[in-house]
């Protein structure tokens, strides 16, 4: 399902633990790492998919979250034209997503990445809510911080948090630096497999 413009609807999962700490997934066979997200199929609504791929992606169901609040209106990215289906090449742009932040209400251990027969990631972990994106595939990563900047307003955060985020994409360009910042601030990784 692709609109007119060229873009597959799609929502996007901001998960929270207690400690305001954001969920990641790792790709399968894959050194990248996003947040669960996925297509809206016809007939469904954005917060019908939401909780699908909640549960198709990371096995948790309504009762395992709660929803905090989600972004006002469609964030788009495009895709590298590599990256698109053969068939879907010359009508297809990228995605545009509503993304949904929600709060964990259940244990880490309800998270299951074997809940689907085709699973996106084989590994997870918990970060702060302001890490660097070296992780992400790059066309992505311009939303990722548009809908982390829209969605920390229904939060507690330190907005000081976000400028120091911000000025290290600008200044940093030592790529080693950046990936020790990284790890400085990943948590426990759960692995599957």
């Amino acid at each position: 399902m692709i609109d007119r413009n060229g873009y597959r609807p799609n929502v996007g999962i901001i998960l929270l633990n207690s400690r305001n700490e954001v969920f990641w997934g790792k790709r399968i066979k894959q050194n990248s790492w996003q947040f669960p997200q996925g297509g809206i199929k016809s007939g469904e609504s954005p917060e019908q998919a939401m909780y699908r791929e909640l549960t198709e992606e990371i096995g948790l169901h309504s009762n395992h979250v709660q929803i905090v609040g989600r972004t006002k209106d469609w964030l788009r990215y495009e895709v590298p034209e590599r990256w698109i289906r053969r068939e879907w090449r010359g009508n297809y742009k990228g995605q545009k997503q509503i993304w949904y932040l929600l709060r964990l209400t259940g244990r880490d251990s309800d998270v299951s990445l074997r809940r689907s027969t085709h699973p996106e990631f084989d590994a997870w972990r918990w970060n702060q809510y302001w890490v660097e994106l070296d992780s992400v595939v790059e066309f992505k990563r311009k939303v990722y911080m548009q809908a982390l900047t829209e969605l920390a307003r229904l939060l507690k955060l330190d907005c000081c948090q976000e400028k120091d985020y911000n000025n290290k994409i600008i200044i940093n360009n030592d790529l080693s630096k950046k990936q020790t910042e990284v790890n400085d601030c990943s948590s426990e990784e759960k692995i599957i497999g």
